[in-house]
């Protein structure tokens, strides 16, 4: 065996090790027992260990120092575990296990403090993660010129920095403020009501997960508080949630994770089990749910076909055509929660949490201000108070299990949907005939070919710029905003 033979030898064990401690996180998410958590903390601190051991193995730099990449593929793979090696050698394993035990635990008191209205139960182990975690961004910035935030974005979009970000969010801001101000100055059509069983809705959502192309044969669909996506390759599962008065987060969530999953099944099967067999960024993972979810899911074609879906599954759900179907589904409302928000609203809410986490970091906010802070900020970017912490500083997972750098990627993969929407578009440009008939299959064929086949293989900005025939850019998100939010308000 060659060096590079051992160490992709060496790696795919690593990388299966790491499938198998996501499982126990997807698990602890779906079907733990609630009196397990501690033991599960203790585990998944045990799995860091050992994982930490093999990214930070002596053998690893005498093979990267042999290593000959023979094509693209070996280049691309040594240059990712070079990657992984750096950083994982500036982490004392004690941290890394720490980072996981802590997490875990704080994942369900984290739960327990939104279910019960109680910030105050919540934030000494909220403490725990941040100095955790900020230990972590600081070992990993030591000897380079990224500040600690930058190194901990590097996690979710190597390459990016917050001042990058920064400077592509305030180039959002001002037209996304315009535009709600116009839409919510405008009539808004009447809401959804009535109930819906979960039978129904998770019928439903199963059908629309197929015909996005998610693989059941190497997934599956369960039910968890915050729906999310996990693992990679051949075993890729997806979870949603249901409300009896409102399907629409069943259904949509559904096809943002199915988004997600099919990036993951869609990597080509000879990237498996090494650093090539994932999603290359949380900004292209992210790209990938927002346009199987908005641009495609919410798209008038689209919905006139699920309009006759849901009469089939509800019977008279009270809206009378598909035209109001559509107005309905894409309504502009005053709201909350993040992961219910319409798009001319979601990346307000983004940008909320990616100005604060950054003053968490920094240590410009203290941890006892969040929640004012958050309740202050939320006031003056939408307009109203935030009535208790579960719609407010509690809502999100993220924080209790330390992603932090993860936020500023939603809006960035909401920016690389625009651009890849753009090109999608320009190359079928009579797509709407397919999804009329709830056929997405050149849709997310084209996705498949120009970004998911291609996992780790390009950094995430020339992922995109290949796909999408130019350099990232706020402007074909806003000008599909602006074109479809302006066509349904009649602005």
């Amino acid at each position: 065996m060659t060096a590079y033979d051992e160490l992709m030898a060496f790696e795919r064990e690593t990388q299966a090790l790491g499938q198998v401690a996501g499982r126990l996180g997807w698990d602890q998410e779906t079907m733990m027992p609630r009196g397990a958590a501690d033991q599960r903390s203790e585990e998944m601190a045990a799995m860091e260990g050992v994982l930490h051991t093999r990214r930070t193995d002596p053998r690893l730099e005498d093979w990267l120092g042999k290593a000959v990449a023979s094509d693209d593929v070996a280049a691309a793979n040594l240059r990712l575990i070079r990657r992984s090696v750096d950083r994982a050698t500036k982490i004392p394993v004690r941290l890394a296990a720490e980072i996981a035990r802590v997490t875990s635990k704080a994942q369900g008191i984290w739960a327990e403090a939104r279910a019960g209205e109680d910030v105050a139960a919540f934030l000494p182990t909220f403490e725990k993660v941040l100095r955790l975690k900020r230990e972590e961004g600081a070992a990993l910035a030591a000897g380079t010129d990224k500040s600690v935030y930058d190194a901990m974005l590097d996690d979710y979009e190597p390459e990016a920095t917050a001042q990058s970000l920064s400077e592509m969010f305030d180039a959002l801001r001002p037209r996304l403020v315009d535009l709600r101000a116009r839409v919510l100055a405008a009539e808004a059509p009447k809401a959804l009501s009535g109930s819906f069983d979960e039978a129904g809705q998770l019928a439903l959502s199963t059908k629309l997960a197929l015909g996005f192309g998610y693989d059941l044969s190497t997934g599956r669909i369960d039910k968890a508080v915050h729906p999310f996506s996990s693992g990679s390759g051949a075993d890729v599962r997806i979870t949603t949630r249901t409300n009896p008065v409102d399907p629409f987060n069943c259904f949509y969530s559904t096809i943002h994770e199915v988004g997600h999953a099919a990036y993951e099944q869609a990597i080509d099967p000879a990237y498996r089990l090494t650093p090539l067999g994932s999603g290359v960024s949380m900004g292209v993972h992210e790209s990938q749910s927002r346009i199987y979810e908005n641009q495609l899911g919410r798209s008038a074609a689209f919905t006139g076909w699920l309009y006759g879906q849901m009469r089939d599954q509800f019977g008279d759900f009270g809206v009378a055509d598909a035209e109001s179907f559509y107005k309905l589904v894409n309504r502009v409302s005053d709201g909350f929660i993040r992961t219910e928000a319409d798009e001319v609203q979601y990346n307000l809410h983004v940008l909320l949490r990616f100005d604060l986490e950054r003053a968490l970091i920094s240590g410009d906010l203290a941890l006892r201000d969040l929640e004012a802070a958050w309740n202050d900020r939320f006031r003056a970017d939408f307009g109203f108070a935030v009535d208790k912490p579960s719609n407010g500083v509690l809502q999100d997972v993220h924080w209790s299990v330390g992603l932090f750098g993860y936020f500023p990627t939603y809006t960035l993969g909401n920016v690389y949907a625009g651009c890849l929407h753009q090109a999608l578009r320009k190359d079928i440009p009579d797509l709407d005939d397919d999804l009329g008939r709830g056929d997405t299959r050149r849709a997310t064929t084209w996705l498949k070919e120009a970004v998911q086949q291609h996992g780790g293989l390009y950094t995430p900005v020339e992922v995109i710029t290949k796909a999408g025939g130019m350099a990232p850019s706020v402007e074909p998100l806003l000008d599909y905003l602006e074109t479809k939010f302006a066509g349904l308000y009649a602005l």
